[in-house]
């Protein structure tokens, strides 16, 4: 967790006001699991929210963004595999995966349900969006 502060505080994230962080979970809340093709692994379970928070966030209004599939197979429908932020160094003015990633929010937060979408999708969503 001292990591994830250290990053928010960095990116400008905890004191600006725009941001609406409800609260941020590491790796503790991550569950081990068996899986036959994998084997054992560590996943992220929305559950827990939707257990703790369940009156604001479920199935419908949850999306997660990570760079690791394997981490929400407790969630797939929830779940949106983005591209690896590489060489921060060298990409930083050409990397658009979060900006574009912003507007596919914008996009999806109009709906009242989003779990029937198919996130591996977002490109081709927010292409046609944007085109009308």
């Amino acid at each position: 967790m001292k990591w994830i502060d250290a990053k928010m505080k960095e990116l400008g994230v905890t004191d600006n006001p725009n941001y609406k962080i409800t609260f941020m979970l590491d790796s503790a809340a991550m569950i081990t699991v068996h899986t036959p093709k994998r084997g054992v692994v560590e996943v992220k379970p929305l559950g827990v929210i939707w257990g703790k928070y369940g009156e604001f966030y479920n199935r419908r209004n949850t999306i997660m963004f990570d760079d690791i599939g394997r981490n929400f197979l407790m969630n797939p429908q929830n779940g949106l595999k983005i591209r690896p932020f590489m060489k921060a160094h060298l990409n930083r003015e050409k990397d658009r995966e979060l900006y574009k990633l912003s507007q596919y929010l914008k996009e999806i937060a109009k709906l009242e349900d989003f779990s029937g979408l198919n996130h591996k999708h977002w490109e081709r969503y927010l292409s046609k969006r944007q085109h009308h």
